[in-house]
């Protein structure tokens, strides 16, 4: 009789392992696939705007805009935002595309400035925070729409180039307008890569 118990003990002990190894491996299969469609339902707007860009019409009263045909791109333009300023600029940034304050207006001698989102948090998704989604595809001699005040100005790239957060010459030197600037030219910034701000794209062009 102690033998018998002695043997039956391990077994069922082992039963139990291998049934709850089972069950172990059912539950862990199930919360991974909640993970992957939780995920996939977080990220899809980000998704469908990079795949099916739409072009928002501009609200009626609209007298400072972009326009980028090449990457569908169509958006008011916010004058005068503090860049320096988060809070500020993130508020203008919901409503369009940001122009840093004292930097140059269409047409004028010096730089102006744009700066807008690539992709913001899947939950924020709004119209406007995907404008610059396409921006890095962007070629020497595509042209850029900047209307104002009832004038439509034609700029075209010619170059872009990706640096660090820390790198704000660019910015600096357009709001610092030096006299001496002759050419007028336009700077978009946006971040990159997709999905992060870990750098900045940014594109250069010039007026026709």
């Amino acid at each position: 009789m102690y033998t018998h118990e002695k043997s039956y003990i391990p077994a069922t002990a082992g039963i139990f392992l291998a049934m709850s190894a089972k069950y172990c491996t059912y539950i862990g299969n199930l919360f991974i696939g909640i993970s992957l469609v939780g995920t996939a339902a977080i990220y899809w707007p980000v998704v469908y705007a990079y795949l099916f860009p739409v072009r928002t019409p501009l609200p009626p009263d609209t007298t400072f805009s972009i326009d980028i045909p090449s990457i569908g791109a169509l958006a008011p333009i916010v004058p005068s935002v503090n860049p320096w300023n988060k809070d500020e600029y993130l508020s203008a940034l919901s409503h369009g595309v940001a122009h840093a304050a004292s930097t140059a207006l269409p047409g004028e001698e010096g730089t102006m400035y744009l700066f807008a989102h690539s992709s913001d948090a899947p939950w924020r998704i709004t119209r406007y925070n995907t404008i610059f989604l396409h921006l890095g595809k962007l070629k020497p001699g595509d042209p850029i729409y900047i209307s104002y005040e009832g004038t439509k100005y034609t700029y075209r790239v010619i170059r872009s180039e990706v640096v660090w957060p820390n790198n704000i010459a660019p910015l600096v030197e357009a709001q610092a307008q030096n006299p001496q600037q002759t050419n007028k030219l336009l700077i978009v910034q946006t971040c990159t890569p997709i999905g992060t701000d870990i750098q900045r794209l940014l594109v250069y062009a010039t007026l026709d």
